[in-house]
C-alpha cells in the first residue's frame, strides 16, 4: 500500500453500470488477459453492449480468446488515483471507446476462464471507496479472511441488483467453509491496489470480490 494516505478523487459510483472484455494472450508459456473496460468513458448501453460480437473482438484484438464481462454495477462509492501499469489506450468497439485498464495474471498451467471461488490476481492500479455507513457484501473463506464484492453482474442473473443482494446467499452454492454476509460499514474502507496485484474472486453468478489490501 502506498505510504501517503489515498485521497477519493471521484465519487456517487455506486450502482453505475460499466463492461469489459477481456482479451487472452501468450507472455512466454504463460496466458494473460487484458482487460478493457468502458469505466469512465460510458456507461455501457446495453443495445451496444449486446452488439458485440466476441469471435469479431477476437480477430480484431488478435487474441486467443474474449470473455464478455458485463454488463456490471460497482458496488462501491468512489475511486483514488490510479496507477497505470499498462497503457491506457483508448480503442473503438463497435462505435463506442474502451480503454486498456488493466491485466490479469494467470496462474502458471491454469485456464484462462473464470472459475467461481478461483483466485486472479489482477494488474489495476487502483484505489477503490467504500464510505462509512455504507452497506457491504461479503465473502468468508474458511480462514475469515473477507472478500467485499467490488461490483454485481446481471449477464447471469438478470433480477440482480442493489436492492436485493442482501439475499444473495440464498442463492450461491459456497465452497465447503465459506459463507456469505452483509453488514455496515463502521468507517471508510479503502482497498488500495495501486502498487501490488489484487486478489479477486468471482462467484457463480459472476459478481466480484476483492481482498481489501
Amino acid at each position: 500500500m502506498s505510504a501517503e494516505k489515498p485521497q477519493k478523487i471521484t465519487g456517487n459510483m455506486r450502482n453505475v453500470r460499466y463492461g469489459e472484455v477481456l482479451g487472452v494472450f501468450v507472455r512466454g508459456s504463460d496466458l494473460y488477459a487484458e482487460v478493457w473496460g468502458t469505466q469512465m468513458l460510458h456507461d455501457c448501453p446495453l443495445e451496444w453492449w449486446n452488439s458485440l460480437d466476441p469471435e469479431a473482438l477476437k480477430t480484431e484484438l488478435g487474441a486467443l480468446g474474449i470473455k464478455m464481462n458485463g454488463p456490471r454495477n460497482w458496488v462501491l462509492d468512489g475511486f483514488g488515483n490510479k496507477t497505470a501499469h499498462i497503457e491506457p489506450v483508448i480503442r473503438d468497439f463497435n462505435g463506442l471507446p474502451m480503454r486498456r485498464i488493466a491485466t490479469v495474471e494467470f496462474e502458471p498451467g491454469a485456464k484462462p476462464g473464470t472459475a467461481p471461488y478461483e483466485i486472479r490476481r489482477v494488474n489495476r492500479g487502483a484505489v477503490f471507496f467504500w464510505d462509512k455507513g455504507t452497506e457491504v457484501y461479503e465473502l468468508v473463506r474458511p480462514d475469515g479472511e473477507a472478500y467485499v464484492m467490488q461490483a454485481l453482474c446481471t449477464a447471469v442473473d438478470p433480477t440482480l441488483s442493489l436492492e436485493n443482494l442482501s439475499e444473495l446467499g440464498s442463492k450461491l452454492a459456497l465452497p465447503e467453509g465459506w459463507s456469505y454476509r452483509t453488514r455496515i460499514l463502521e468507517e471508510d474502507l479503502v482497498v488500495d491496489t495501486s502498487d501490488h496485484l489484487a486478489t479477486v474472486v468471482q462467484d457463480e453468478l459472476e459478481n466480484t470480490y476483492t481482498l481489501p489490501y
